[in-house]
């Protein structure tokens, strides 16, 4: 049996509690994952049309491509090229559409009067007009290509894998691709800030928004053929003097890994459970009263029922009982929640005694 307990409001703390979770999957996963359920991970490329004079590009979703629009984008025509193009410049870089550290513009400061007559316009301050999601507060770094015909490579990762934000400095992506009938494979981590940036360098190719799973591959850098190039220290490449970078269309391919990890806040409530010295120093439990007896009645025998006192065993001064379960009722004693100790717990008659219940919601 037991004994109730009513909780105060200073008995109950619910504290933020992050939890992170590292994923890695090969393009084979993105749609199936590993044990066929879908992962939800998309692709896009993202062309400026204007380039192009061939109405698939800039018009319906389209199941074919035809014309003059080249031959690999033929794998991503299940998506309008001209609109991920334009969405993604309209939502992350229309400040940064001729400065890569943006594009600021001189705007008065509004000193607001007593109604819209008595505002005045004092001064200009520079400032950009849009807000782009910026993912720190350092200078940003942002380039967006504008040239005709300019494609850049988008993943979308959803929300249920990567929670309330990609963890910064989690973000991996192996790219295999082949430059002069060669085969190389480039590694591209995010930097912390928002940042794409080529694995050994200090080379920006693209940005990730951590709280909008967004990672935006804008080809944003090129190279001379002289030197190192871009391929890996001790690598049967390096030194080969790779010096261009893959297209958007090469770094979004069928075989890239994408490896994250997700963010997600818990809540953890905590119960404070004091049991005072000057408490629960009795035992209820059925056990530990003396046994009911025989009686006869009429010729009958019938087993009448002990009278709750305490056997002499535990009626003396040194008997403490244990505490093994904790229970949480609702105000209509409806049992919600049990805590099991993971030993029993005497109590005390000359201290307090607090047991802590933590439950995640």
């Amino acid at each position: 049996m037991g004994a109730w307990k009513q909780f105060l409001a200073s008995d109950l703390i619910v504290a933020p509690f992050e939890v992170n979770k590292g994923f890695s999957f090969p393009y084979s996963q993105w749609q199936t994952g590993s044990n066929g359920q879908p992962v939800g991970i998309d692709r896009f490329v993202g062309v400026n049309t204007d380039y192009y004079t061939n109405s698939t590009l800039t018009g319906q979703l389209t199941s074919s491509l035809s014309g003059s629009v080249p031959s690999y984008l033929a794998d991503f025509t299940q998506y309008n090229q001209g609109l991920v193009y334009n969405s993604v410049k309209q939502l992350y870089y229309t400040n940064f559409l001729s400065s890569s550290t943006g594009d600021n513009v001189s705007q008065p400061v509004l000193i607001p009067g007593f109604n819209s007559s008595g505002d005045v316009l004092i001064g200009k301050i520079e400032s950009p007009l849009y807000d782009n999601f910026l993912q720190s507060t350092l200078v940003p770094n942002r380039f967006w290509p504008t040239a005709s015909g300019a494609e850049v490579g988008v993943i979308s990762i959803p929300s249920k894998l990567f929670g309330d934000y990609i963890q910064p400095n989690s973000i991996k992506l192996i790219v295999p691709y082949e430059e002069d009938s060669i085969s190389y494979s480039l590694l591209i981590s995010d930097d912390g800030g928002g940042n794409l940036i080529i694995d050994g360098t200090d080379i920006n190719v693209g940005n990730v928004i951590y709280p909008h799973g967004m990672i935006i591959y804008t080809n944003s850098a090129s190279y001379s053929n002289e030197g190192y190039g871009i391929s890996f220290y001790g690598t049967g490449e390096y030194g080969s003097g790779v010096g261009v970078l893959p297209s958007a269309s090469d770094v979004i391919n069928n075989n890239i890994t994408l490896s994250f990890s997700s963010s997600y806040t818990i809540y953890e409530a905590q119960y404070k459970c004091t049991l005072r010295e000057s408490e629960f120093n009795a035992t209820l439990n059925p056990s530990a009263q003396k046994s009911g007896s025989v009686v006869e009645v009429s010729g009958s025998y019938f087993y009448q029922r002990a009278d709750g006192t305490l056997s002499n065993n535990v009626t003396g001064s040194y008997f403490s009982p244990y505490v093994t379960t904790v229970g949480l009722y609702d105000e209509a004693q409806n049992l919600l929640a049990v805590g099991k100790l993971a030993q029993p717990l005497p109590t005390s008659a000359t201290t307090d005694t607090t047991i802590l219940i933590n439950i995640d919601k």
